[in-house]
């Protein structure tokens, strides 16, 4: 029995075992899969016309998408599997972007993110809404989040209170988008602005026979046997159709040549003086003429330009752009000057238009199309590529000008760079302000002797503060950026994480340097916005002589344990999955008041205005009790290397002024002030300098004044002094 028994328990076990494993799998499913059908869910609705989408192939896993009979519509990708570039959260975004066969985004869709902005607070839509606009941008041009001088980028308008997080998608979605469509060959690889197209020169000309401008590149050849036609077909339901025979397999299906006319040592070696300057002077600015001459058994004119106006055997290619011939394209040519030239049965010019956009000096491709019958109507094509690349000798590139190098430039600097730039007023007021804030810290001594001054000071700095760096530049530091930092540290430490948002990393390595130097309560009572906002309420309800409550001291100060606890249980959510900690972290009224500016649902809202309501009868009771960030200072404000607060030997014994006066109940009855709780106010260093607030100052003014009139000496009467006569 004993055996059965510990049998039936180890396969209670392995069940028990197994059904865990398959729960969490289960779990698992949804996620890839619900993922993997909103990929596919776009795809189908953006391109109605496809029934084949390819397995993802290449360096950056591109999908190809095909119809029935095996035409291109455009490519898919994931920008993860492009680009490994953090957004503001520190985990980079995943977005689908659809291509078309141009180069041209056609869909760009965020299938995962992890801003926390985004997860509570603005709605995601917003996000789809920002990305819904890239559909029609062409993967090689410039796309700037906000405003721009330069008329020839595109701009699009960022998402209140996420403009981090959009400026990085709009990162992530171009540069992966142009780092695809370039390996594709559908854009230039160079990054930015395309260059301005080359100018042909016209002083160039040298005689030349058939054989050195076939010899020097100016002519182009493909030359393809039966042998290697058959083998293209091979594989495909064509195979075998309108096969040629064995016997016949090493002769010319085709031999095709090509030539760009406009360089002189081309077009009038080969057309002769009169037809290539007439040819030249019919053509508009901007226009090129290609010649192609073949012979073979397969004509590269074909008879469907007859019917339906455009060539269909020959198309050309140039950054990843297809150029077809249209029948007022076309020219014949009946003679060539050539020396020592083949016969060919079939000689042509075509015009590329102005439209198409092309550059003499880049490359370009001929693709010769050859179709097999495969059913009545139904046909599989393959092509095949004839590159051309004109000589440096014939062709000048026009220099760039001060504007488009700034703009390649700016196309290649890091992101956070561009932001930096963009934020750059921004950056400028907070750097004075935050320079305005050291000299009034420096220079406290001298101004606590000015109360009125310094109180009025104060209030100005507050409302700045408010305004200004919260609800404006949206400066409001938050315990998921010291999460978020600490994660860092451990994973995958980089400065491009923190240098994206320009404003917070000022913010936090000002307040980094302040808690060496002054503590916690620098930032706290200075340049936290939802801070300044409760003390500004606080002030007014005064005013307005609503009463004020204080906490008794010994409960005050058991109080102060609560925001320790909130932090230790936020950082221990974080060890477990950070998207839960930020969600966690919305115990901070902060997203809600200051960079939503109470925009938000209602159950958001009501909790920041209960806040801020409590803050009427006694002052920063969020501050002083909850708040995790204020406890994340406070620990690390007891590395702090100076004391600039002044007390005296009376402070406590007896006198009470500052302790009682202290509105966030800071200095203990002892007399000594607690810097883990102090915000820095100066009230205390106000009453310290006031000659008659100061109780311990006031005696000590009138002893001297009394020791000073014991000490004086007998008055002394004047003597007139007769002089004699």
């Amino acid at each position: 029995m004993m055996p059965a028994c510990s049998s039936s328990s180890t396969m209670d076990a392995w069940g028990k075992l197994l059904s865990v494993v398959l729960f969490f799998l289960f779990c698992s499913l949804p996620v890839h899969a619900g993922e993997y059908e909103a990929a596919r869910e776009r795809i189908e609705a953006l391109f109605p016309a496809v029934s084949q989408i390819s397995d993802p192939e290449g360096k950056y896993r591109v999908r190809t998408l095909r119809d029935i009979a095996g035409a291109v519509y455009g490519y898919a990708y994931q920008s993860i599997d492009v680009l490994d570039m953090p957004a503001y959260s520190g985990k980079p975004m995943n977005i689908q972007v659809l291509l078309d066969p141009d180069g041209v985004i056609v869909d760009a869709y965020v299938l995962e993110h992890h801003e926390p902005i985004l997860l509570i607070g603005i709605p995601e839509q917003k996000l789809h809404d920002f990305t819904a606009k890239y559909a029609g941008v062409k993967a090689d041009q410039r796309v700037v989040v906000g405003r721009s001088s330069d008329d020839r980028v595109v701009t699009v308008d960022a998402v209140t209170g996420a403009t981090v997080t959009v400026m990085v998608a709009n990162e992530i979605i171009m540069r992966s988008a142009h780092e695809v469509a370039a390996s594709l060959g559908l854009v230039d690889s160079r990054i930015g602005a395309r260059q301005k197209p080359a100018i042909v020169r016209e002083d160039v000309h040298h005689v030349a026979s058939w054989a050195r401008l076939t010899g020097s590149g100016a002519i182009r050849r493909l030359h393809l046997t039966n042998a290697d036609i058959n083998e293209a077909f091979k594989g495909t339901a064509a195979e075998g159709v309108d096969e040629a025979p064995a016997a016949q397999a090493d002769e010319t299906f085709i031999d095709l040549y090509v030539a760009h006319l406009d360089p002189p040592t081309i077009g009038r070696n080969l057309l002769g003086d009169r037809q290539y300057r007439f040819l030249m002077d019919n053509l508009q600015p901007g226009e090129h003429a290609i010649a192609v001459l073949g012979r073979g058994e397969y004509s590269f004119k074909g008879s469907g330009y007859v019917r339906g106006g455009i060539f269909d055997r020959v198309q050309m290619r140039q950054f990843g752009t297809i150029h077809s011939f249209r029948d007022t394209d076309f020219q014949r040519l009946n003679d060539v000057y050539a020396e020592v030239m083949p016969d060919f049965t079939e000689m042509a010019i075509f015009v590329v238009r102005q439209e198409a956009g092309f550059d003499p000096g880049a490359p370009w491709t001929l693709e010769l199309l050859v179709r097999r019958q495969t059913g009545p109507v139904d046909g599989i094509f393959t092509s095949f590529e004839l590159p051309y690349q004109l000589s440096e000798d014939y062709y000048e590139r026009p220099q760039p000008t001060a504007e488009e190098l700034a703009a390649v430039e700016e196309a290649n600097r890091p992101l956070w760079v561009n932001i930096w730039y963009a934020k750059s007023f921004q950056i400028g007021v907070i750097l004075t302000a935050l320079a305005l804030l050291t000299v009034i810290l420096f220079l406290q001594d001298k101004l606590t002797r000015h109360p009125t001054f310094l109180k009025r000071l104060r209030h100005g700095y507050l409302l700045f503060t408010v305004v200004f760096l919260g609800w404006y530049a949206l400066g409001q530091l938050s315990v998921v950026n010291v999460l978020t930092f600490l994660h860092a540290l451990v994973q995958d430490f980089r400065w491009e994480l923190f240098l994206t948002d320009p404003v917070i990393f000022i913010l936090w390595t000002f307040t980094a340097a302040s808690l060496l130097l002054w503590g916690r309560g620098l930032f706290c009572g200075w340049l936290c916005p939802f801070g300044a906002l409760q003390e500004l309420i606080n002030e007014i309800a005064r005013a307005l002589k609503i009463p004020q409550y204080d906490v008794p001291f010994a409960v005050h100060e058991r109080l102060w344990a609560i925001k320790y606890i909130v932090l230790l249980v936020l950082f221990g959510i974080s060890l477990e999955s950070m998207s839960m900690a930020e969600k966690a972290a919305e115990v901070e009224p902060f997203k809600t008041a200051i960079t939503l500016r109470f925009d938000r649902q209602w159950w958001f809202v009501a909790y920041a205005v209960l806040l801020l309501v409590i803050n009427l009868f006694t002052r920063k009771v969020y501050c002083r009790y909850v708040c995790p960030l204020g406890a994340g200072l406070a620990i690390t404000g007891r590395f702090r290397l100076f004391d600039w607060l002044k007390r005296r030997k009376e402070c406590g014994n007896p006198c009470q002024v500052c302790a009682n006066e202290c509105e966030v109940q800071a200095i203990h009855p002892e007399g000594h002030i607690n810097h883990n709780e102090c915000h820095y106010c100066l009230d205390c260093q106000m009453t310290y300098h006031n000659e008659n607030k100061c109780p311990p100052l006031i005696t000590k003014n009138k002893r001297a004044k009394r020791r000073g009139k014991v000490s004086a000496g007998p008055e002394l009467i004047p003597v007139k002094v007769v002089e004699p006569e």
